[in-house]
């Protein structure tokens, strides 16, 4: 059985939810894997100095969930076709199902 990945979000800013008592993400938006120091498009978190959210889950973030997207400017195009978009109307993720030898 193929192991389900979890996204959390990296991002180029913060901001404090005063109702949740939480740090939230804002700015651009990546999708990064727990013990990576990159995002899923490639990017250094460090170089890029971008924040790390390992509590926030990559399908709050974005725009149509209401969640934690209160203050996302912009969710990086690459980061999404990977992580996928995990809203009501998301299509599938695409998979080869016959691939050539």
């Amino acid at each position: 059985m193929a192991r389900t990945r979890r996204y959390e979000v990296a991002a180029s800013g913060t901001w404090w939810d005063e109702e949740d008592n939480r740090r939230l993400p804002a700015g651009e938006v990546h999708a990064w894997e727990q013990g990576t120091n990159q995002t899923v498009c490639g990017l250094s978190l460090h170089r890029s100095r971008l924040a790390r959210f390992p509590a926030v889950a990559w399908a709050d973030v974005l725009p149509e969930s209401g969640g934690a997207a209160d203050a996302v400017r912009r969710v990086c195009p690459r980061c999404s076709a990977v992580a996928g978009r995990r809203g009501a109307d998301a299509r599938p993720a695409w998979r080869r199902t016959n691939p050539r030898p």
